[in-house]
């Protein structure tokens, strides 16, 4: 998008809504300068990668107002710049009074703590810093503005809750230069403060907010291996020559490379190998190499082999688990890149730089690829969740009857009601469940909350264990009641791909239903709401013997007679009522 001219943004920005058959994504931008063409700018690149973003440019200098209306946003971003708090503040400050600047900074605050309990229901709030590098870039002692600035910021650190996320604009600046930032010349005339430039930058730089609230942030970063992780080929070179040494002018850009791929494994993205090698060689590598960062304990599969890479990227994502679309390929080859883009277009695909130094720059960028917008136990366990995994598809295998295996399990579901301990992987789990969702709506922590703060609903998480060990919380339910009629309506139906295929889905409607019962509910109603991705969840409810309602191209709506529901009383698995 950087290359494009702002004219052909909005020329290709009208073409876009054509195409997508999402529902709309609303986007409120509330303001103290003007920001109008960042409308554009903004919907072009969210509506590029699929979310049918629409986005409303609140009234100018009206942010306390434009904050109640509009609350009900899915995100509400805020430019309050330091510069218009007060016009002409940025050089009317230094002749100011303490009793003066004391006062500005009080109404500031009290303005802050207004907007913020204005917005303190909506999903996602993303507010920039305050910054005084606009006008004191070049300062060497800090003055009263720069003062104002860290006073105003560390007030706004202290009063965040869990849907609020800062956004630091200096970084922003720093990457493409004070320069290309500013326009000055409108600001003077009309408080136009930023160029075009900016504001692809910025919107750039949110994407990744924005991805993860719509569940399409990236899950697995896969290595070739020879001149990716390290520098030479393996079966040329050999096991002593290959060169990943920090003390060598090459051997550290690969050495860094590997440290940030740990630092992503940190995180919770899943790192894989695709590379065209003998698997064994590969193998006495990350066992043995001195130099290797990237252990076994890291790697979650390791598909080095003479198959096409194609194949083998496929296989990677069937036995993840996760879509083509979540993936992240990086390799030195220009024919390799080449061929994934046209085979695999859903792959994002990355090209080692042929200038060696810019690699571990690469990577850094691609981290809001992974951005999560919460952050759980569970991402710390992850590699293990995986392994246990590949020791239960071992295991399986020595078993002829499906039943029998499953048996062999000692599953055990542990139920939690409305429980705040678990809102962050609960609403984690909205935002990156796919497959087994049937209405694919996406939550964030202060949403969950909300759902359990209020009286009418039903927060219903799992975890599943094993005799291999403890997937973590896995699977969620948002039911909503109407006592007076003796009816309900699930919400939100989900399952991490993780345990697909246990049958644990049918013990977790059991209990659903089971408990609507004890609370003299009658009806339940439900619905399966199409996606690209969600096929295999397509019939649940009908096996689940609910009725259908209703249907067209898109959705299908049930409703069940709690008394005529039959369980499928799966007595391998063991319920837990915390």
């Amino acid at each position: 998008m950087m290359e494009l001219k702002y004219s052909e943004i909005l020329k290709l920005n009208k073409e876009l809504p054509k195409t997508l058959k999402s529902s709309s994504y609303t986007i409120s931008i509330i303001s103290n300068i003007i920001v109008h063409q960042i409308k554009e700018i903004l919907e072009y690149l969210l509506r590029t990668e699929g979310i049918n973003a629409n986005v409303n440019i609140g009234d100018y200098d009206n942010i306390i107002q434009s904050s109640t209306k509009y609350k009900n946003a899915n995100i509400v971003i805020i430019f309050w710049e330091l510069s218009n708090i007060l016009d002409g503040l940025q050089f009317k400050i230094e002749l100011f009074s303490q009793d003066q600047l004391d006062k500005i900074l009080e109404k500031t605050k009290s303005e802050i703590d207004f907007v913020f309990k204005n917005l303190k229901n909506t999903s996602l709030v993303l507010i920039n810093r305050f910054s005084s590098i606009h006008f004191s870039s070049l300062n060497i002692k800090k003055n009263n503005f720069d003062l104002l600035a860290d006073q105003l910021n560390q007030y706004l650190e202290n009063k965040i809750s869990s849907n609020i996320r800062l956004i630091n604009v200096e970084k922003l600046i720093a990457n493409i230069g004070l320069g290309k930032c500013l326009d000055l010349r409108y600001f003077y005339s009309s408080k136009a403060l930023y160029t075009v430039d900016f504001f692809k930058e910025y919107a750039m730089y949110i994407k990744s907010y924005v991805m993860s609230a719509n569940g399409k942030s990236k899950k697995a970063l896969i290595f070739d291996c020879d001149n990716t992780l390290w520098k030479g080929i393996l079966s040329e070179d050999g096991f002593d020559n290959i060169e990943m040494n920090p003390r060598t002018k090459d051997g550290a850009v690969f050495a860094e490379v590997q440290a940030i791929a740990l630092a992503f494994n940190k995180q919770g993205v899943l790192i894989g190998l695709c590379s065209k090698n003998n698997h064994d060689d590969i193998d006495e590598v990350i066992k043995s190499h001195k130099d290797m960062q990237l252990r076994d304990e890291h790697i979650t599969i390791n598909k080095s082999n003479w198959t096409d890479k194609v194949t083998n990227l496929k296989a990677i994502s069937k036995e993840l688990n996760i879509g083509l679309d979540s993936l992240v390929f990086v390799d030195d080859s220009p024919f390799e890149i080449n061929l994934i883009r046209e085979k695999l277009p859903d792959v994002t695909v990355l090209k080692v730089p042929k200038e060696l130094y810019n690699y571990p720059k690469m990577l850094r960028n691609i981290n809001g690829l992974f951005y999560n917008l919460s952050y759980t136990d569970e991402d710390k366990i992850k590699i293990k969740i995986y392994k246990d995994q590949e020791k239960r598809e071992s295991a399986k295998k020595t078993f002829n009857d499906i039943d029998d295996y499953l048996s062999s399990l000692g599953l055990k579901m542990t139920i939690f009601k409305n429980d705040e301990t678990f809102i962050p992987r609960m609403s984690q789990m909205t935002q990156k469940t796919n497959q087994f969702n049937l209405t694919t709506k996406r939550y964030t922590e202060i949403e969950i909350q909300n759902f359990i703060n209020d009286p009418n609903v039903i927060v219903v998480a799992f975890s599943l264990s094993d005799n291999f060990g403890d997937n973590g919380l896995t699977g969620l339910s948002i039911i909503v009641l109407d006592e007076n009629s003796k009816s309900s309506v699930i919400d939100s139906l989900l399952m991490s791909c993780r345990i697909i295929g246990r049958n644990v889905e049918f013990t977790f409607i059991d209990f659903i239903v089971n408990m609507l019962k004890e609370k003299s509910i009658s009806v339940i109603e439900s619905q399966y709401i199409k996606t690209s991705k969600n096929g295999q969840v397509k019939e649940f409810y009908d096996n689940c013997f609910f009725k259908l309602d209703s249907e067209n191209d898109s959705t299908k709506k049930y409703i069940l007679d709690i008394n005529k529901y039959k369980s499928k009383q799966l007595n391998y698995i063991e319920v837990i009522n915390e």
